[in-house]
């Protein structure tokens, strides 16, 4: 059977942890910032883990990871 291909923005999106959860990065960080206050953006700073329910839909497009 062939390989198979890693889904390319998940890559640089998604990171899969020992334990085998769903690492990401938290949206509304990029822009319109000055109407957030400072303690929403450092909270948007760091990771989380992503939903149960889009967990292995991500796996899916992580095959080797």
């Amino acid at each position: 059977m062939p390989k198979l291909k890693s889904h390319s923005s998940s890559k640089k999106r998604f990171k899969i942890t020992g334990t085998g959860k769903v690492k990401r990065n938290k949206a509304y960080k990029t822009h319109i910032l000055t109407k957030k206050s400072t303690k929403r953006k450092r909270n948007l700073r760091k990771s989380t883990v992503a939903s149960d329910a889009n967990a292995p839909i991500i796996k899916q497009l992580l095959p080797y990871k």
